[in-house]
């Protein structure tokens, strides 16, 4: 893989005329920033809830991915590209060899237009905010709904998803979650569960289990002409097919994460006038602990990533730290 990653940081070996081409890991991609596009490719990895083991699955995914991403952005989605390596160098560029991985094409984002920059700059305006309500619960109430998908607004549907996070998390308590609130934190999510299974119920009937976009968070939030967000979940139905307080419940736990409350307190109210959500304070609760431990999952992952440098890592068990303490903080209020 490292071969690959040097040659795809040339630009001679990209379809499109570039300048400097830097790179970017994450636990399941490699992706190549170019000045005017992005190629993301999949790296070859099993996580169970995620599975891109062969190459056959990476293809079928980055289709996925640039089908459903395209939801809710318009022109960024380019195209599913193949890698080939034709004995001597990987290219993107075509021509004769063998295809041994596959690349999604994006328009590249400029980071200034991203909310989280925004954010960070103190750019970030109630306009902007409103906007994201406006999308996110028009989104929201015209997303797919079917009885298949119901089925993932069960308690017992969803608790294969908590169950499952605990589960894989439990290795590295002592290193980005204390024993105390691992052990807090299960108990809590087991007793939610017990004490609001009509709740659940409710929100079956109430249409609101729909097709979602599972990863709503800072960074995945464009103010580009319009609006874009991007980086759906496209490996696993099971986290997109949620409740939809489950899904903005990532993008106030976000702003929350790196201190905007009162933003976050803002989109939730614009957002539950828009989307005629009432009285479900409890139930965003629920899920803002499921996104910060997820979220506190993922960067954990970094730690077994023999692809990553230990600057990086120790970067990793910060962040895992952060959430892990962000979501324990929801319990303690």
């Amino acid at each position: 893989m490292s071969a690959m990653i040097d040659d795809l940081q040339n630009s001679d070996n990209l379809p499109d005329r570039a300048g400097e081409v830097s790179v970017v890991q994450t636990h399941i991609s490699l992706v190549f920033v170019a000045d005017d596009f992005v190629y993301k490719v999949k790296k070859p990895v099993n996580f169970g809830f995620l599975d891109f083991s062969t190459l056959k699955k990476r293809e079928h995914y980055c289709h996925q991915e640039v089908k459903l991403n395209r939801r809710l952005s318009k022109g960024i989605y380019i195209d599913v590209l193949p890698v080939i390596f034709d004995g001597e160098k990987y290219t993107l560029k075509g021509g004769p060899g063998e295809v041994v991985e596959y690349a999604v094409k994006m328009k590249r984002i400029p980071d200034k237009k991203l909310m989280r920059s925004l954010f960070s700059k103190g750019e970030l305006t109630e306009e902007h905010i409103r906007k994201v309500a406006d999308v996110l619960a028009r989104f929201h109430l015209n997303a797919l709904r079917t009885p298949e998908i119901d089925q993932f607004g069960r308690p017992e549907s969803f608790k294969v998803n908590t169950d499952e996070n605990f589960e894989q998390v439990e290795k590295y308590i002592g290193i980005t979650i204390q024993e105390e609130q691992f052990d807090a934190l299960r108990r809590w999510t087991e007793a939610y569960y017990s004490s609001n299974r009509d709740l659940f119920d409710e929100r079956i009937t109430g249409g609101r289990i729909r097709d979602c976009h599972g990863d709503l968070h800072m960074e995945h939030i464009c103010f580009t002409e319009g609006l874009s967000i991007i980086d759906c979940i496209e490996f696993n139905d099971r986290f997109r097919y949620s409740d939809t307080v489950a899904d903005i419940a990532f993008l106030l736990m976000d702003l929350e994460y790196h201190g905007g409350e009162s933003y976050s307190e803002f989109l939730w109210n614009e957002y539950k006038r828009l989307a005629g959500e009432e009285e479900m304070e409890s139930l965003l609760t629920f899920y803002k602990i499921y996104r910060a431990f997820v979220r506190g999952k993922v960067n954990s992952f970094q730690v077994d990533d023999e692809n990553i440098g230990s600057e990086e890592k120790e970067m990793a068990i910060k962040r895992a730290a952060r959430y892990f303490q962000v979501a324990y903080s929801y319990i303690e209020a």
